[in-house]
This record gives structure tokens, C-alpha cells and sequence, in this order.
């Protein structure tokens, strides 16, 4: 039998990435990243939507460290 697809909430997803909940809130509200569904109260989301807010985490990380280094 299959495993159903896994579907992370917005904490589970700052935790997995080591961020705070309000960096992932930015990012699924900039980019208009749609949850997959609901449990209960809270959206969750699927591991193609994790792929594409990390790999926006990643690049916001990397614009912000270009250009604190270039003030220096």
C-alpha cells in the first residue's frame, strides 16, 4: 500500500528549515504559495510547495548577505 503524501503545517515547515514561522508566513503570502488543504484550523502545505518556500529562504538569505557585504 502506498504512503499518503506528506503535508506540513507552517511551524513544521520554519522547524524543518530552522526559521521563524514569521520568514515562512512572509514568503508564502509574497510569492501567493497556495496550501494544499486544511487540518483542522491550520494550512498545510505539500513537499513540492516545501521545495519552492526553502529554495526562496535560500535565495532571500543569499540577497541578504550580498548586500550586507557590499556595505562594508
Amino acid at each position: 500500500m502506498s504512503q499518503p503524501p506528506l503535508l506540513l503545517t507552517v511551524g513544521e515547515i520554519a522547524r524543518r528549515l530552522d526559521t521563524k514561522v514569521h520568514r515562512i508566513e512572509y514568503i508564502i503570502r509574497s510569492r501567493r504559495i497556495e496550501a494544499t488543504g486544511w487540518a483542522g484550523h491550520a494550512r498545510v502545505f505539500s513537499q513540492a510547495s516545501f521545495d519552492h518556500i526553502a529554495s526562496e529562504l535560500s535565495r532571500m538569505d543569499a540577497e541578504r548577505n550580498r548586500q550586507s557585504s557590499t556595505r562594508v
